[in-house]
Parts: C-alpha cells; sequence; structure tokens
C-alpha cells in the first residue's frame, strides 16, 4: 500500500544549467569553424582556384573547430555542483 505522503523521485538531468551552455558554446564555436571552412573549390574541375589555401581555411576554421572541442571537453567535466 502506498501512502499519499510518498513522494515520486523527480528526475535530475545529467548536467547542470552551466553544463549545457557551455555545451552550447561550443557546439557553436565548432559550426562557425566548419562554416568558415566551406567554400572555395571551383565551378570548373579544369581550374585551379588558389582561394582554397587562404588564411582563414587553413588558420582560423581548423582553430575555431579545436577551440570548440576543448570547450565541449571543459563543460563535460566542469561540475555543477560548485
Amino acid at each position: 500500500m502506498s501512502k499519499k505522503n510518498d513522494k515520486i523521485p523527480q528526475q535530475e538531468f545529467l548536467f547542470g544549467k552551466k553544463n549545457y551552455t557551455f555545451m552550447f558554446i561550443g557546439i557553436a564555436c565548432i559550426a562557425l569553424g566548419f562554416i568558415l571552412m566551406a567554400g572555395g573549390g571551383s565551378d570548373d574541375p579544369n581550374v585551379f582556384n588558389p582561394e582554397i589555401y587562404n588564411w582563414r581555411r587553413i588558420r582560423l576554421a581548423p582553430t575555431l573547430v579545436l577551440i570548440g572541442l576543448g570547450i565541449e571537453f571543459y563543460a563535460i567535466l566542469l561540475n555543477p555542483k560548485k
């Protein structure tokens, strides 16, 4: 028999609000990196476009992706109870 005073255990999320905020920031940073990497191709496969080797695609975009992965790693390890 159950009592009326028995409380239903509340479901808790695995991470806290701070963790999810950092995860969203990390995902946005990774997405921005992949967006910056896109493009630079040529419509004609016989024509070389040197735009594919510019600073944005070679340095900035991969750096943003790695920073985003670092933020994701931090968000997973962050203790929300502190």
